[in-house]
């Protein structure tokens, strides 16, 4: 029997109240939109319900990838033989303390940071522009504008294979540049807790403007994208050694380095997986022939089948 066969006749009986999809387009689930079709996509409606479907995946051995908004991954064009878990719905968010907020993997990090801002709580201010979602900030310890997830993260919830849902306090985390825990285990973030500042909001609301303004100005925000294609080398800047290397602007197929900031790869318009895996290719080789630098993507590519780690 096909794994999704066992699944339909297993979710029908365990979880009735599952929304569960078939063939879903994971274009409509990528920033980048793009992506075929998954065999199974199903959104659950709370984190207790999230770990039991992950629980029994983990049994059944069936191939998993946990979804967050899709903003740093790539699914190839054919169908994804996998059970696709969305964490859309874990989207709940909530004042705990004086200076701490709790809230689900699948709230979006700007409907995070302006929550903070209306409390008038600090230090998520970097976060309001970040097209990802709060478990895939985790997992690879967001940041920007001299921010990062590791500076305002108290404790996370997760479920793992071997130990199920566990409180992990952040100095666990191992959270470095792009790099967390779950980047090397197979475990899926269902909540996170924060510790802030208390500040003034409109403090707080001018700073997050004025990172919006650097984005707008200065990132091709119109295009789809998977935000900074590429992790930044030691000593370096992605984007300026590929506009050095005269690829501002190169194209191929519908992806095309984006001609306002070459660190990003964007779909002019019809890309496919392929285009953009090719246009990847192309940039590192192309910046390791002429500078010596190897470039590392931080898009993730989803296999088309297997297991897979938590995603953005």
């Amino acid at each position: 029997m096909p794994w999704f066969d066992r699944f339909d006749e297993l979710s029908v009986a365990r979880f009735p109240d599952l929304e569960v999809l078939r063939e879903e387009p994971m274009a409509k689930h990528t920033t980048f939109r793009v992506g075929g079709p998954a065999r199974r996509f199903v959104r659950p409606g709370s984190a207790g319900e999230c770990a039991d479907l992950l629980a029994l995946a983990s049994e059944e051995g069936w191939p998993l990838l946990v979804l967050g908004n899709g903003s740093n991954l790539l699914t190839g064009d054919g169908a994804l033989e996998m059970l696709v878990v969305h964490t859309g719905r874990l989207d709940g968010v909530a004042r705990t303390g004086e200076r701490t907020i709790r809230a689900g993997a699948g709230i979006s990090l700007a409907r995070l940071s302006a929550f903070a801002q209306r409390e008038g709580l600090g230090g998520l201010e970097f976060a309001h522009g970040i097209p990802g979602s709060l478990g895939g900030g985790v997992y690879m310890n967001a940041g920007a504008y001299g921010g990062e997830m590791k500076q305002v993260l108290s404790a996370v919830t997760a479920w793992f294979p071997r130990g199920g849902v566990r409180r992990m306090p952040v100095q666990d985390l191992d959270l470095r540049y792009r790099h967390s825990v779950f980047s090397e285990q197979q475990g899926a973030v269902l909540e996170a807790e924060f510790l802030l500042e208390p500040r003034d909001p409109s403090e707080i609301q001018a700073q997050m403007f004025e990172f919006d303004r650097r984005r707008r100005e200065k990132q091709p925000l119109e295009y789809p994208s998977a935000g900074s294609t590429f992790k930044r080398p030691e000593g370096h800047f992605a984007g300026v050694l590929i506009e050095q290397c005269g690829l501002k602007g190169f194209r191929i197929g519908g992806a095309q380095v984006s001609e306002k900031h070459a660190g990003f790869v964007i779909n002019a318009g019809g890309a496919t997986c392929a285009d953009i895996l090719a246009l990847i290719a192309h940039i590192q080789q192309t910046v390791y022939e002429q500078t010596g630098v190897r470039l590392e993507p931080e898009v993730r590519m989803v296999p088309q089948r297997g297991v897979s780690k938590k995603m953005t």
